[in-house]
């Protein structure tokens, strides 16, 4: 078998989806508890769209679980792969920018970095398996393009002290990279959509 097809066919075996569903799982409840804190601190109506990251990972986590009993949600997936990417990169660079102008992330912050930045790998990693359409990817835009109005109009974005004297310019590129991912998403959506992915039992 081809490697690159190799590889797609034990993305979706079973043992390994269950694994990365757990992955996700646990990632996704460490990602709300730490968002704790400035929960603590958010008006009720915000609640929502604080923690993104792990509402992110969340999406991914469901999508996984109805792969792995042979169901699907078009729109989760849409989801999924556009705040899997967006997110992921965001808090890579956000950490970065960090070690800049702090000089230090310690290792938590490269912890953040190394999980973040597998969270928008695993999005691209299944590219051949997502089978979302066009609505789907609009609707995803409306969440994402939403969720940074609240985020850098109504003050909600992720607290990182150091760096919030340049929240306009932060701002500025949090809103052109969901354009980029919703554009990536469009042209996913295109691929391969009238093609069931097929979880299996035995990846050869």
């Amino acid at each position: 078998m081809h490697l690159v097809a190799k590889i797609s066919a034990w993305l979706m075996f079973r043992p390994f989806l269950i694994l990365l569903f757990f992955v996700n799982l646990g990632g996704t409840i460490y990602g709300y508890i730490w968002y704790g804190w400035q929960l603590r601190i958010t008006e009720p109506i915000f609640l929502i769209f604080v923690p993104d990251s792990p509402t992110a990972s969340l999406f991914f986590t469901i999508v996984l679980g109805l792969w792995i009993i042979g169901k699907r949600n078009r729109l989760l997936e849409a989801l999924a792969f556009v705040t899997l990417i967006k997110y992921g990169l965001w808090a890579v660079v956000m950490n970065l920018l960090t070690l800049w102008e702090t000089g230090s992330i310690g290792w938590l912050g490269w912890m953040l970095v190394a999980s973040h930045f597998a969270m928008a790998l695993q999005a691209v990693l299944y590219i051949d398996h997502y089978r979302f359409g066009y609505l789907s990817v609009a609707l995803a835009a409306v969440w994402t393009l939403h969720n940074d109005v609240i985020d850098y109009v109504f003050g909600q974005m992720p607290i990182y002290s150091s760096l919030s004297e340049y929240s306009a310019q932060i701002g500025y590129f949090t809103f052109w990279l969901s354009i980029g991912c919703i554009a990536f998403a469009w042209f996913v959506a295109s691929l391969n959509r009238h093609e069931e992915p097929r979880v299996s039992v035995d990846p050869d």
